[in-house]
């Protein structure tokens, strides 16, 4: 079976639950964006937030991903950098134990961390610190890492390092490996959108994006956006949220219903999509059962918070996923 690399900054996701959004305004959070902190900031907020319900998790929106594949029998591997402290060993114990080959390049830098602020309506802000996830170099990435792998999926937030990012992209792709991109958070789009339109008509062969990001790739609707991006790439995903998902491929534009839910908390919605989704095209299925793969994990991970789920959940997920392809 196919295998997969993710690469992505490698983050300790703190989930934190808050009782009033006004908070948000006083950190300078706009609601439900991702928004980069210094360190300073980083634990001025978590200092801020100490009496609210918190968890931690290894995190980062491509780790979450490869997370979600490795739970579902796929082989994977996971690039990025973290620092010589306690939560990059955690973050790369985690890895292990969850059966991901950690590809993990170590820094003088704190290991990064996002505070995932989850408002009442179960939105999600992040104030992040990338530290050490930043350290990633051009020079890190080479021919080796992609060896044995057929898909790499990326995603978008490794846009601070253009010439990194692109390096590994255009390497990947010279291995034959299909390349999956995640585009990044809406203000991250508005601000790199000529870069990450050049990745993507040279080299992306899946793109996901949610309804705000394609709009702010393209300052189109939704649909319109994808459309008139959908002929540079073999599958265009947009995820919708409550109003559920669609993709286009060839000129086709079919949607996708969302899996009934009780959502808590949105973090992982997106990330565990792209999990199902890559899952069902690895196995041979159509776009559509792709889609409804990636909406089965998706409304699940929802109804818990973070992007993390127990071996219960998964196992249940496994046959609910079987069930479907059968």
């Amino acid at each position: 079976m196919a295998k997969v690399l993710g690469m992505g900054n490698a983050l300790v996701d703190i989930i934190t639950r808050i009782n009033d959004d006004s908070i948000l305004d006083s950190f300078g959070l706009p609601k439900g964006s991702m928004t980069l902190v210094d360190l300073d900031t980083s634990n001025y907020i978590h200092s801020e937030t100490a009496g609210m319900s918190k968890s931690k998790a290894s995190g980062g929106s491509a780790a979450n991903t490869i997370h979600g594949l490795a739970h579902l029998g796929i082989q994977t591997g996971f690039v990025g950098s973290v620092g010589n402290d306690d939560m990059g060993r955690f973050f790369k114990k985690d890895m292990e134990v969850n059966h991901i080959n950690p590809i993990l390049f170590r820094t003088m830098n704190e290991t990064g961390r996002a505070i995932a602020l989850i408002s009442s309506d179960s939105e999600r802000t992040f104030a992040t610190y990338l530290g050490a996830a930043v350290d990633l170099t051009a020079e890190d990435i080479s021919h080796e890492i992609f060896e044995g792998y057929d898909y790499f999926y990326v995603e978008g937030y490794l846009v601070q390092n253009r010439e990194m990012l692109e390096k590994a992209i255009r390497l990947a792709n010279h291995a034959g490996l299909k390349i999956c991109l995640d585009l990044a958070s809406y203000n991250i789009v508005e601000e790199n959108r000529e870069f990450f339109m050049s990745l993507i008509s040279k080299y992306v062969d899946i793109l996901f994006a949610n309804e705000e990001e394609i709009v702010a790739l393209n300052e189109k609707s939704p649909e319109k956006s994808a459309i008139e991006i959908q002929d540079q790439v073999e599958l265009i995903v947009i995820k919708m949220g409550a109003e559920g998902s669609f993709y286009i491929s060839g000129g086709e534009m079919v949607r996708i219903g969302v899996r009934p839910s009780n959502p808590v908390d949105t973090t992982g919605a997106g990330d565990l999509y792209a999990a199902g989704f890559i899952y069902g095209h690895i196995i041979n299925h159509d776009p559509e059962t792709c889609g409804k793969m990636g909406s089965i994990l998706a409304g699940r991970v929802i109804e818990l918070i973070g992007a993390k789920m127990d071996e219960s959940h998964w196992e249940n997920l496994r046959r609910e996923l079987k069930s479907l392809a059968d």
